[in-house]
Order: C-alpha cells, then sequence, then structure tokens
C-alpha cells in the first residue's frame, strides 16, 4: 500500500520566524552538480521547518530544473502550507508526472480530498504511481466506492495497488471480499500480510487471522505483523500466547510493546502491564501517548495511586502534559484512585477538552457522589458548545443514584429522551431502576422494567431483590429472585438474598427450604476477595484464605489492633462516667 509519511505541522512561529541561513551574494554557478546541490539543500531545509531559508535558497537559484520546484512545493505542504504549494505550483513552467503527484498527496495529507481528486483529473498523463496515491486518499477518508472504481479503471496495478483496496475493504468491515482480492492478488509483499491479519484481528475474526499467520512465510513475519497477532491474542483472552509471541520479537519497538501493556491492562492483569511498562523504560523505548494510556487503565483498575502518580510525572518529562487522551486517562485513574481533586486539575490542564474529557470529569463526580459538582460540569459543557450524548447523561443518573436524588433523576431521564433525542440503553433503565429501589418505589422500578424495550438483565432483577430485603418485601423478593434464577440458576446470591428476605419476615420454613434447594443443586454461596497495595505490590485476601505468606503475622496483628480498640472503648465508657463539679 502506498503510504504517504505523515510530517508534524511545525509551529507557526518556527515557520515565520526561523534561524535564516545567509546565503552569499556572490555570484551562483549553474552547472548540473551546482543545482543539485542546491535542491538537496532545499530539501533538507525544508524536513527541518525553515522554509524561510529553502525558499530564500530557491529564489536565488536563476537556474532550476523540476526537482528544484518539486521540492519546495512538497516543503511547504509538509509543513502544513498547501497554499503556498499551490501558488508555486500554478507558477511552475514545466509540471512532471512527479509534480502532480506530489500535489495529490500534499491535498490528501491535508486532508483536501477533493482538491486532490481535481489535480487527478487535471493530469495529462498518469502512472501506476498516479492512481496509487488517490486510491490511498480514498480509503483513508473512507470513499470506498471512488477507491474502487479507480482501481477497476487502473491500466496496470502492482502490489501497493491490490494492498490499499484490501486495506480499504477491511476498514468497512467487507472483509470478504478483502480476501478474495488478498488470494487473487499475483504477488505478496510483508505490508499485504500484515494488512490482511491486521484487518482480521479489528473485525473481531481471530481465527482467519491465526491461520493466515501461521500460513505466511517466517521471513515475512516482521514486528508489525506479529504485533497485530498480540492484539488479536489479547482481544480473545489468550494472553500467555500473545506474551509468546512478544518474546520472540527480537527487536521491540513502543507499538510492540503498547500492544502487550494494553493487553494486559484490557484484561484485567494490571500488575503485570505495570511491570511490563517499567522492563519498556528499562530497554530505553520512548512511551508514546498510546502507552500511557494503558498503564493508567492498569492503575485504574488496581487502585494504584502511587503507581498513577509516578506515571504522571514521567508524563510531564516526556512532554504529554497537555495531550487530550493522555489527561482522559489520568482524569479516570485519579478518580478510580479516590482523587478526585486531582481528577479536576488534571481536567484543567486541558487547552481544548473533547467530549469524552467532559464526560470523564462528570464520570468522575458522579462515581464520588457530587452531584452538584457534576451537574455545574454538564452546565459549562454545554456553554462551551458541547451536545451531550449517552454516556453525558448516564454519568449524570449516575450522580443521582448515588446521592439518592430521585425526582432529579427522573427530570433527566425525561431531558435526555425529548430534548436530545437520546434513545436509553440498558444502563439508563438500570440507574432508574436502582434508584427507584433504593428509594423504597419498588413498584415503580418494576414497572420501568416491564416498559423497557427490551428485556431485564441480572442488573436490573438484582437491584429489586436487594431492596426488597431491605424494605422487606417478599411478594416482589420472590418475583425478582425467580427472574435471576431464570437468567442465571447457578447463582447463589439470588438464594441467599431470599432467604435473608424470608429470615427478616419471620418465615423460617421458607428460610429452609431454599437452603435445601440450594444444597440439592449444589449451589454454594461464593466467597468475596479484598485487595490492598502495599510497598508497589498488590496483595489479595480470600476469606478463610491461608495462602498469603504472611498470615500469621496478619493475625498477629488483627489481635492486637482489636485489643488496642477495646482498650479505648473501656477507657471511653470510665470516661463517660465521671462526674465533674466544681
Amino acid at each position: 500500500m502506498l503510504v504517504y509519511r505523515s510530517f508534524h505541522q511545525s509551529r507557526l512561529k518556527r515557520i515565520l520566524f526561523p534561524p535564516i541561513i545567509q546565503i552569499p551574494n556572490t555570484s551562483l554557478h549553474f552547472s548540473a552538480q551546482d543545482v543539485y546541490v542546491n535542491n538537496v539543500k532545499i530539501s533538507a531545509l525544508a524536513r527541518a521547518g525553515n522554509m524561510s531559508s529553502a525558499r530564500q535558497l530557491f529564489d536565488k537559484m536563476t537556474t532550476k530544473d523540476a526537482v528544484s520546484w518539486n521540492a519546495i512545493i512538497t516543503g511547504y505542504w509538509k509543513n502544513g502550507f498547501l497554499q503556498q504549494s499551490k501558488n508555486l505550483f500554478k507558477l511552475m513552467p514545466v509540471k512532471n508526472v512527479v509534480s502532480w503527484n506530489c500535489m495529490i498527496a500534499g491535498c490528501i495529507e491535508n486532508e483536501r480530498i477533493e482538491e486532490a481528486f481535481d489535480y487527478f483529473q487535471a493530469m495529462p498523463k498518469r502512472n501506476t504511481a498516479t492512481f496509487n496515491a488517490m486510491i490511498s486518499g480514498f480509503v483513508k477518508h473512507g470513499q470506498i466506492e471512488q477507491a474502487t472504481r479507480l482501481f477497476e479503471e487502473m491500466p496496470r496495478r502492482n502490489v501497493i495497488s491490490y494492498t490499499a483496496m484490501i486495506d480499504g475493504y477491511m476498514k468497512i468491515g467487507d472483509v470478504d471480499k478483502a480476501r478474495a482480492l488478498f488470494d487473487y492478488m499475483p504477488c505478496k509483499n510483508v505490508v499485504s500480510w500484515a494488512v490482511i491479519i491486521s484487518g482480521y484481528v479489528e473485525n473481531g475474526r481471530f481465527n482467519e487471522a491465526r491461520e493466515l499467520f501461521y500460513r505466511m512465510p517466517d521471513y515475512n513475519k516482521n514486528v508489525v505483523v506479529v504485533t497485530a497477532m498480540i492484539t488479536g491474542f489479547c482481544k480473545e483472552g489468550m494472553v500467555e500466547n500473545a506474551r509468546l509471541l512478544f518474546e520472540g520479537i527480537r527487536c521491540k519497538d513502543h507499538v510492540s510493546f503498547n500492544a502487550m501493556i494494553t493487553g494486559y491492562a484490557q484484561n484485567g492483569l494490571g500488575e503485570e502491564a505495570l511491570r511490563l511498562f517499567s522492563e519498556m523504560l528499562q530497554t530505553g523505548t520512548q512511551p508514546d501517548q498510546s502507552t500511557f494510556v494503558s498503564v493508567f487503565t492498569a492503575c485504574s483498575a488496581l487502585a494504584s495511586l502511587i503507581e498513577g502518580r509516578q506515571t504522571h510525572v514521567l508524563v510531564i518529562r516526556n512532554g504529554f502534559e497537555a495531550n487530550v487522551s493522555v489527561c482522559n486517562a489520568l482524569i479516570t485513574m485519579y478518580s478510580r484512585c479516590g482523587a478526585i481533586l486531582d481528577s479536576e486539575l488534571a481536567f484543567r490542564k486541558i487547552y481544548s477538552p473533547d467530549l469524552v474529557s467532559w464526560n470523564a470529569v462528570i464520570v468522575a463526580f458522579a462515581q464520588h457522589g457530587l452531584y452538584e459538582k457534576a451537574l455545574s460540569f454538564f452546565g459549562q459543557m454545554r456553554l462551551n458548545g458541547f451536545e451531550p450524548d449517552g454516556v453525558t447523561f448516564l454519568s449524570l443518573l449516575s450522580a443521582c443514584d448515588h446521592s439518592g436524588k430521585v425526582n432529579e433523576c427522573m427530570d433527566l431521564f425525561e431531558l435526555m429522551v425529548k430534548n436530545y433525542g437520546i434513545v436509553p440503553g440498558s444502563e439508563h433503565y438500570a440507574c432508574l431502576v436502582d434508584i427507584l429501589s433504593r428509594a423504597g418505589q419498588l413498584e415503580k422500578a418494576c414497572q420501568i422494567i416491564q416498559n423497557m424495550p427490551f428485556e431485564a438483565d441480572l442488573g436490573d432483577w438484582g437491584a429489586v431483590l436487594a431492596a426488597c430485603g431491605a424494605y422487606v418485601n417478599v411478594q416482589l423478593g420472590e418475583l425478582a429472585a425467580t427472574k435471576i434464577r431464570d437468567l442465571d440458576p447457578e447463582n447463589p446470591g439470588a438464594y441467599v438474598m431470599l432467604s435473608n428476605i424470608y429470615a427478616a419476615a419471620g418465615m423460617w420454613k421458607e428460610v429452609t427450604r431454599v437452603r435445601v434447594l440450594m444444597k440439592q443443586q449444589g449451589i454454594k454461596k461464593q466467597r468475596a476477595y479484598s485487595w490492598m497495595e502495599i510497598g508497589n505490590k498488590v496483595n489479595y485476601f480470600l476469606g478463610g484464605d491461608l495462602s498469603h505468606p504472611d498470615t500469621s503475622k496478619i493475625h498477629s496483628d488483627l489481635k492486637s489492633i482489636s485489643l488496642q480498640m477495646k482498650s479505648m472503648d473501656d477507657i471511653a465508657e470510665i470516661v463517660s462516667s465521671w462526674s465533674f463539679s466544681d
């Protein structure tokens, strides 16, 4: 596939006021060798972003060839000044096919696909590279039909042409057409294999990706292809297989590290993600924004504030403190770790927040039950011209739920549906059911469940069942427990909660019946576990588990703390019995 290098636009100050390289005023020699040397200098200056000096040298050349014009034209659009390229292209005395291809590439890189096609149509003569450039441009902008039409019109195709179309079909999910073209193409290179395998992974058809990977010649299995397979294995939850492939990469780059770190984080293996991140730094591999986003995801899952703060320092040191994606992840990390003030500070650091940023900070306040703050940022968000989406309202409904604001929750739900035309999802209804259940409005909660446009899930009936336990509503409790058992027959929670409801109502025969039923069906109550971070290590504790290496010391310290608490209670009782008189 024809891939044009993407150059970051230089800062405007650097472009307008660069250090000027002084060109001697002595007369220049204009032999072919001199023209060649000056062309090389123009290209080098343009790559460095010093367009003023490049243009000065270009203007001093009284003898210029097509390469001179192409170099300065390309330099302008690569630095973000497409209009200057277009102006010079008009003045160019003799244009060759490379000149036209340069303008097509410039328009594509600067998001001007229509203008690129205008140049394509105006060309007096086209070559294969021209078609490839235009096809790649259409694919990049999602215009697959136009790309297909040009592909069919091509007089001669090469491996780049086929690969570009395969990439296009994969991007729109037309996997079978991409595979048919891949099988038909006369020759394949490493990029072709990488595109087809990555496409299968991205479209959730990992088995086919794996089959192609094992068919692929070993000499073509470069870091790009292997990284795609690492991502695929991680998406399938096969993290150990992914790690084996990762370890087989001789020259690991930041992309391969990112794929493995992300895989660990997304599969709930936060400790492994942080450990691999540490190894990545030790190898001298520079992290990028994707690395930091994945690491913050791992810190969020572990509620590891210490690791999160240390990573934040690296973010600042590497110049990503204002990156929107990194800051969004930072907001979530601090919130999950309980540092809500740091979440707000991270949001304030974003120069131009996007919708995800606003949603992230609203979610942060909602998770901490700060309804007023969440609502305040919701108002600021709208004042800044952002339309709320389903995630925004879900966060606000969640904030109402945590704060017990029933009426406000119902009003927001109505605002979402009537004013913004957002179709409620199961999560939105779950918030309504939960808050109504918590408030004791169980009949209304069940009515909402019955009126939902889809079947209620375990969460909905679980909220009702839990509330029935709090308000001792036997009838609805039996209904909710029955629904939960229908959805998940081996769920012990429904049996335990129903047993507790019967016990609270004094219905001991029913309590015995439920316990006997659990025993007959082999259903056991699941043991819960907790965890805490001590010295940068996460320690897991399961009820009744004696496998922790410091179990004896933990029990000893717990007894000591218990005795101290008892002593303090005794002292408080004695002090409260004292009477003081003048």
